[in-house]
């Protein structure tokens, strides 16, 4: 049984408009792989260069070399309190699962309960689950084991699914995916319990909670793949999930992590989300960065650069 611990509860939260922005981290650390194999054809260049700006938050110090180190993620869930409504982004790898294709996700047990609590939720408070895309270590926390089953870990909320995504991991599709079989676990312990509890909503395209936030498709990494949009009170802000898994990407936005569905899909999401952002100063918040998470870019001599970081402490 693995046992990872937590890093230090970032505080306070953000506030734009009327939201207000919490992250709380399950855990963050190498994923094991170096750049080439999270990236395949990734460009050297992209980690070589930049190697002062990728460590010690993105890149780990385990190889000689940048490219010969690992990736440093985090995997977190992001709370937003918007209107009279309790909103969480993305729920993480979650404790007690089984992950044969992934033994460091396996059989977890993590304080992650007891940090969304120091971040002033209980599960019974949570209005709403956002996914943000229906890959393990996103769905994890959808659920806990409670006597040998597993039942919704949010017992009040509506869960959000990409009906993309829903109609793709169903093991009842038998779709061909770069995840493998262990697709098919997680769907049995994270997304199947959720589904007869009557507690699922599936949208497609766009779908709106609320006058300061709305769902968009942003498809490529998998065919349901999503970002949160939230606007407020003259801010801007968009949690663009797995648009993204590095620094790296920012100026090289060619490159996808080897996980992504639909390569160059990805790209042209990417390319359409930096170009927006870098145009309105945007604020984004990757799923798995770690540091201060959220950055603006600009776009100059062709290339996307990362400009400003969130005021958050770094993990």
């Amino acid at each position: 049984m693995s046992t990872i611990a937590p890093p230090a509860l970032t505080a306070p939260a953000l506030t734009f408009g009327d939201v207000s922005v919490t992250r709380v981290v399950e855990s963050v650390g190498s994923i094991g792989m170096t750049p080439d194999q999270f990236f395949p054809g990734t460009d050297e260049s992209a980690w070589t260069d930049d190697v002062d700006a990728l460590r010690p938050h993105f890149l780990e110090s385990d190889g000689a070399t940048p490219m010969a180190s690992t990736s440093r993620v985090a995997m977190q869930t992001w709370v937003l309190r918007s209107g009279d409504k309790t909103i969480l982004i993305d729920a993480a790898i979650g404790n007690d699962k089984d992950r044969p294709d992934v033994p460091a996700w396996s059989h977890l047990q993590t304080a992650f309960l007891e940090r969304l609590a120091s971040a002033g939720v209980a599960p019974e408070d949570v209005d709403v689950v956002i996914n943000t895309h229906l890959h393990a270590d996103h769905i994890g926390w959808n659920t806990r084991l409670v006597d040998g089953e597993w039942v919704p870990t949010f017992p009040n909320a509506e869960y959000l699914l990409p009906a993309e995504d829903l109609a793709f991991w169903d093991p009842a599709n038998g779709n061909a995916t770069i995840m493998g079989a262990g697709a098919h676990t997680a769907w049995a312990d994270s997304i199947a319990p959720i589904i007869a509890a009557g507690q699922v909503t599936s949208w497609s395209g766009s779908h709106r909670i609320d006058d300061a936030l709305i769902l968009e498709a942003a498809p490529g990494h998998t065919p349901g793949a999503s970002i949160l949009r939230l606007v407020s009170g003259g801010a801007e802000v968009l949690f663009i999930g797995d648009t993204l898994h590095s620094p790296a990407q920012v100026r090289d936005i060619h490159t996808s992590s080897c996980f992504d569905e639909d390569a160059v899909e990805a790209h042209l999401t990417r390319d359409r989300i930096f170009s927006e952002a870098a145009e309105k100063g945007i604020l984004m918040f990757p799923a798995h960065f770690g540091g201060h998470s959220g950055f603006k870019v600009e776009k100059r001599d062709g290339e996307f650069r990362i400009v400003e970081w969130a005021p958050l402490d770094a993990i």
